[in-house]
């Protein structure tokens, strides 16, 4: 029996649309014989917003309930005021769909650069939480432009939220060789949400006494990224935490070029959504300049949270392999990366 794969595809802004498509033509290539591809282009982003005035609807919303899967290009653009899209869009489809796994790989691959001296390992995930923290819109301003204007974004942390990603995140290491988790939170100075944090950490790992865990200040955490990146195998942090170390994850391993990252609802009850972590770069869009390489990377997550584990590794084999021929090479087009990725998975 044939099988159908059905992806709710959101080109975006500016480079979006080049490295989506060479994503897509690598998923093509990559599925069996039997699966059925289906896609659907949905408008979003700042032209639809110049256009009606809209991010995302509620209409919008039940229609990409539909997919299995959401592939995202990129979302921004300067001729929209900041925040907009990143509310009116990025953080609302993320709260209305509970994606409250944000997965972020970070490997340096062989024959790719790194600031960070020697030939450092690196070979770990971030799970950041993706639907608390002060990103909920949890705070106000008084006494509005006046000298004694007062503003406040308040940090919202969950039991019930915590204990969900931080399972996530054992489950992840546990999954791994190297089964090591480590908690990053301020905890002695957020007391009281680091020590929740902290609390239902050592609670659940007691169920999983085959993972190694460890604690750092995020402060810490930051240097040791830099300094021994080897040490880390899975971190787990809070939402603004996690925002801030996965792009320090990214330069370290290779720059945001090969970052790849999944907005995952664990429990299937609404489509994920992967995307490359680099921006919509408007001052090289149309001019196929643009890596696709994080964007491929994003159709593996994808293919491995839908069950597709083989077709997922073949890309991220293929991915190695290519990143490793291209020392002393002359530089190639979006499209001529794409074209090499996707004849080394159908191959």
């Amino acid at each position: 029996m044939s099988r159908t794969l059905s992806l709710a595809v959101i080109p975006g802004d500016g480079i979006g649309p080049e490295v989506v498509t060479e994503g897509l033509k690598v998923l093509s290539s990559v599925l069996p014989q039997d699966v059925k591809l289906e896609t659907k282009d949905y408008d979003f982003g700042a032209k639809r917003y110049h256009a009606t005035g809209q991010t995302l609807t509620d209409d919008d919303l039940e229609q990409l309930t539909a997919h299995d899967a959401i592939l995202l290009g990129a979302i921004g653009d300067p001729s929209v005021p900041s925040g907009v899209l990143e509310r009116g869009f990025l953080l609302k489809l993320r709260f209305a769909f509970d994606h409250h796994v944000n997965l972020r790989p970070s490997k340096l691959y062989p024959g790719v650069g790194t600031p960070l001296a020697g030939s450092p390992e690196i070979d770990f995930v971030v799970v950041r939480e993706g639907t608390e923290g002060p990103y909920t819109g949890n705070g106000g301003t008084i006494r509005t432009g006046t000298p004694h204007e007062v503003a406040t974004e308040v940090s919202l942390n969950t039991a019930y939220g915590i204990e969900r990603v931080v399972r996530d995140a054992y489950e992840r290491a546990q999954a791994r060789p190297r089964k090591k988790l480590t908690l990053v939170h301020k905890n002695n100075v957020l007391v009281h949400a680091g020590r929740l944090w902290t609390r239902i950490f050592e609670a659940v790992g007691a169920e999983y006494p085959d993972v190694t865990t460890d604690y750092l200040h995020v402060d810490a955490a930051t240097i040791f990224l830099t300094t021994q990146p080897e040490r880390f195998d899975v971190i787990v942090t809070d939402n603004l935490f996690g925002d801030i170390i996965t792009d320090l994850a990214a330069a370290v391993s290779g720059g945001i070029g090969v970052a790849a990252s999944g907005n995952i609802n664990p429990g299937r009850t609404f489509p994920s959504m992967f995307e490359p972590v680099h921006g919509s770069a408007p001052d090289i869009a149309g001019q196929s300049k643009a890596d696709p390489t994080a964007t491929v990377l994003s159709v593996a997550l994808l293919l491995r949270h839908l069950g597709y584990e083989a077709e997922a590794a073949r890309i991220e084999a293929a991915v190695q392999a290519d990143l490793a021929e291209r020392a002393g090479r002359p530089a190639r087009s979006t499209v001529e990366i794409g074209d090499a990725l996707a004849a080394r998975v159908s191959a």
